[in-house]
C-alpha cells in the first residue's frame, strides 16, 4: 500500500540554500552536516569535535562552503569565529533540512500508531472476519485510530495481490507459490461433515467409502488449491462425487438444509452454523489431517511498523476467542 510523506519543505519558505546546493555536483549531506556544526559551535575546533573529525577536515569543509556561498560565513573576532549575516540566514535553513534528512531515513517509532493513515486490506474466508474481525476492529480503534481494516474474500483466484500491493495479509488454507512470502501458522482447523436431519449418512459412523458415496458439497475458494478431503480420500483409493462447488464456505451448510447433499467445512464454522440450520454434524475420523489455517504477507512490509501490529493482533485475537472468559485481551498484544 503506497505512503506519502508531507513534510514542510524548508526550502519553500527561504531559499538561502539554493546557491549551495546548485554549487554542488551532489547533493553532499556531510557539508551540509559540517555547516549546521560549525553554525551551532562557532568555531572549527567546537564543530570538529561535534562532528567527529579532524580540524583539519573541518576547516577544509569551511573553505569550500565559503568557495560555495561567496560568504566567509565565519570571520575572527578576537579569539572567536562569529557569524555573518549570511551565516545567520542559514542557520534555520539548514537546521531543518538536516532534520528532514534524518527523518527519512529513520525507523518509524511505534508511538507514531496513533497517527497512522492507513488501509490494510486482508483476504481471509469469509467465516473469519465473523469470528475476529470485531475484536480486530476494537483493537484498531484503540491503538491506531485513523486506520481502516478491509476484508475481501477468497473468491478469485488472484495468486500476484500480495506482490503487487493490493493485499496486506492474506489468510486461508492455501500454499503461496510465491517464492519470497513470509508465512506463518495460525492454528490448525479440523474438518466436519453436517447433513440435513434423518439422512442416512447420519445413521452409521463415517467412513470413507460411506464418505465417498454421498453427493457432495465441495468449499473451493481458490480454484485448483489442494484439497485434503479428496487427498485422503485418494490415499483410499477413492474419489467422491461434487454435485455442487460453492465459493463461500457459509453457503455450503444452508444448501446442506434444503437437500440430500453433504457439506465439508471446517469445524468451528460448521459447529456455529449447525444449530441454527437444524444439521447434524458427522466427524470424520478417516481424514488423517485437518488444514492449517496460515496468514501470509510479502516481505516489503515485514519491518513496517504498523503492519507488524496487525500482525500481531491476528493470532492475538484468535487466541481470545479460544480463551475462557475473563481472559481475553487483544489491544496491547505483546510479539
Amino acid at each position: 500500500m503506497a505512503a506519502s510523506l508531507d513534510l514542510p519543505n524548508p526550502l519553500d519558505q527561504c531559499n538561502v540554500l539554493n546557491p549551495i546546493l546548485h554549487g554542488m555536483k551532489t547533493y553532499d549531506l556531510n557539508l551540509l552536516r559540517t555547516l549546521d556544526a560549525l553554525l551551532a559551535a562557532g568555531s572549527v575546533t567546537g564543530a570538529a569535535e561535534r562532528l567527529h573529525l579532524s580540524v583539519p577536515a573541518t576547516s577544509h569543509a569551511l573553505a569550500r562552503l565559503r568557495e560555495l556561498t561567496g560568504d566567509p560565513l565565519l570571520v575572527r573576532a578576537g579569539r572567536r569565529l562569529v557569524p555573518t549575516p549570511r551565516a545567520l540566514a542559514l542557520r534555520e535553513p539548514v537546521a531543518q533540512w538536516i532534520a528532514q534528512a534524518a527523518a527519512l531515513v529513520q525507523p518509524p517509532r511505534v508511538d507514531d500508531l496513533a497517527s497512522t493513515e492507513r488501509r490494510f486490506v486482508v483476504r481471509a474466508p469469509d467465516g473469519f472476519a465473523i469470528a475476529f474481525g470485531g475484536a480486530l476492529g476494537a483493537a484498531l480503534a484503540i491503538e491506531m485510530p485513523r486506520a481502516q481494516l478491509r476484508f475481501v474474500t477468497e473468491t478469485q483466484d488472484d495468486d500476484g495481490a500480495l506482490r503487487d500491493g493490493r493485499v496486506d495479509l492474506d489468510i486461508g488454507t492455501f500454499r503461496p507459490r510465491e517464492p519470497e512470502i513470509e508465512v506463518v501458522e495460525l492454528y490448525p482447523q479440523a474438518l466436519i461433515a453436517v447433513v440435513r436431519a434423518g439422512h442416512p449418512f447420519a445413521a452409521r459412523p463415517a467412513t470413507a467409502r460411506r464418505y465417498a458415496a454421498q453427493l457432495h458439497i465441495d468449499v473451493q475458494r481458490r480454484p485448483g488449491a489442494p484439497s485434503a478431503v479428496d487427498e485422503a480420500l485418494a490415499a483410499h483409493g477413492l474419489t467422491r462425487r461434487v454435485v455442487l462447488t460453492v465459493a463461500n464456505a457459509s453457503a455450503a451448510p444452508v444448501i446442506a438444509a434444503r437437500g440430500d447433499f453433504v457439506a465439508t467445512l471446517n469445524e468451528r464454522l460448521g459447529r456455529a452454523m449447525a444449530p441454527g440450520l437444524g444439521l447434524v454434524v458427522v466427524p470424520l475420523p478417516f481424514l488423517p489431517r485437518g488444514e492449517t489455517v496460515v496468514m501470509a504477507w510479502h516481505p516489503r512490509h515485514t519491518a513496517d511498523p504498523a503492519h507488524a501490529w496487525l500482525r500481531r493482533q491476528v493470532p492475538a485475537a484468535i487466541a481470545a476467542a479460544s480463551a475462557p472468559r475473563g481472559f481475553r485481551r487483544v489491544s496491547g498484544a505483546s510479539t
